[in-house]
């Protein structure tokens, strides 16, 4: 840079953040609708094992009371406009298709708030599972149109259900792929995923991005079949 006086002067560039610099997010209250289901209850009971705060919320208030009583560590069971409302993080763990309709009777309630959503759109054969195209490019991009006073980001698309569950296992041995446009967003959700023991955030994009990431899904289902195992993903080299 040069000066007014003509001296020429070094400008040192701020250093780069570092991108596993991420944020506390242990005193945030965790929501996950959809969380009687196969997949939110096991992210429900490994968020709560951690030590975070988790709300269940279900279409009835009764069926997430009693699979919060079942899962136990503090988890409280809502219908889902009021699980939205006391939660700061929203993870949307609905089936695809009720996906849509779900999203929209809530959008009062989510606005502002931080939405993770990890809907896999699949449809199911004699061959086996495989991808869906939603008309907005994929789940997650739905989401952002139907919330647009939302944070929407994707996440936690490739976890077995099964383990999630099984309170045997330790650890979860994988990563998960982090979608949104805001870094600040994304940060969250991947410091919420390292909450979990064995498990990492990894930015993977835009949500424009986020329909490979939710089709991977069909592959990961003829692993598991082919091969009796309940595999995940590990991002190298980062």
């Amino acid at each position: 840079m040069t000066t007014s006086d003509g001296v020429v002067k070094d400008v040192k560039k701020a250093p780069a953040k570092d991108p596993w610099d991420l944020p506390d997010v242990s005193g945030m209250v965790v929501g996950v609708l959809g969380g009687t289901g196969d997949q939110g209850r096991g992210l429900a009971y490994r968020l709560a094992k951690a030590g975070q705060r988790v709300i269940i919320g279900s279409r009835a208030a009764e069926r997430a009371q009693a699979a919060a009583g079942e899962l136990g560590l503090g988890i409280e069971g809502l219908d889902n406009a009021e699980c939205a409302r006391r939660s700061d993080i929203v993870i949307v763990a609905v089936p695809w298709d009720g996906h849509a309709k779900t999203l929209e009777a809530l959008r009062e309630e989510l606005a502002g708030k931080l939405v993770v959503d990890c809907v896999n759109p699949l449809g199911f054969d004699k061959q086996g599972a495989y991808a869906l195209k939603p008309e907005e490019g994929s789940a997650a991009q739905q989401a952002a149109a139907l919330l647009p006073e939302s944070r929407v980001t994707a996440a936690f698309h490739h976890l077995s259900a099964v383990l999630l569950s099984d309170p045997e296992i330790a650890e979860i041995d994988t990563d998960v792929m982090v979608l949104g446009e805001k870094r600040a967003d994304t940060d969250i959700v991947q410091a919420l995923a390292g909450r979990i023991p064995g498990m990492r955030g990894v930015f993977a994009g835009r949500l424009r991005n986020a329909h490979q990431v939710e089709s991977l899904v069909a592959n990961l289902i003829s692993v598991n079949r082919r091969y009796k195992a309940h595999a995940g993903l590990r991002v190298t080299d980062v």
